[in-house]
């Protein structure tokens, strides 16, 4: 259950044995789903969720009921309403699983204590945290100076699975289009090939 965790740590930060131990000590696994909630807007977020299989996405809804997906999480991916974890205010994400899903959970109490006791995850949780923040400054960049085909395409460039794996409407909703506009800017770039 822990491989995909501990290999993608693994590429980060080099682990022995008994490192790999003491996290597995911390951490918890739980399935998913399709459509379940890991986590709904209002309540407070208790965990990182680690994706060890399947799919997962962070969303909001606005008052006309519409989803305004804002992140996907696959295997090797991390997911969690990071405002909401790190203050214990009230999420104002939704998550749940667009495939049935596997995760390991870390717990808000479980994270600290890594933290104190083992540099080598708090070095682990820096390279995430730059990572993830280096991805959403693309992301912004992209969204505001690259026309709408040339979006569509580095978004399917970038995340091939995702673009496989999850429906297109999804795929709108992230990039912040209509169902039918994503339609439309996907039958011109065909169209050219």
């Amino acid at each position: 259950m822990y491989e995909v965790f501990f290999q993608k740590f693994r590429d980060k930060v080099s682990l022995t044995k008994e490192e790999e131990g003491l996290i597995k000590q911390f951490l918890t696994p739980k399935k998913l789903r399709k459509k379940q909630y890991l986590l709904q807007d209002g309540d407070v977020c208790k965990h990182i969720a680690f994706v060890e299989k399947g799919a997962l996405k962070a969303y909001t809804v606005d008052e006309s009921g519409t989803e305004h997906i804002v992140q996907f999480a696959l295997e090797g991916w991390t997911i969690s309403d990071l405002y909401s974890f790190l203050t214990g205010e009230p999420a104002t994400y939704n998550i749940d699983a667009v495939e049935d899903s596997e995760l390991i959970l870390i717990s808000k109490a479980a994270h600290e204590e890594l933290l104190q006791q083992l540099p080598k995850y708090e070095t682990y949780i820096r390279l995430q945290i730059t990572g993830a923040y280096i991805a959403l400054q693309k992301r912004l960049t992209s969204i505001i100076s690259l026309p709408l085909e040339e979006r569509y395409k580095h978004f399917t460039t970038t995340y091939p699975d995702i673009a496989q794996r999850v429906p297109q409407h999804m795929i709108a909703s992230y990039m912040g289009l209509t169902p039918e506009t994503l339609s439309r800017i996907r039958s011109r770039i065909f169209s050219r090939k």
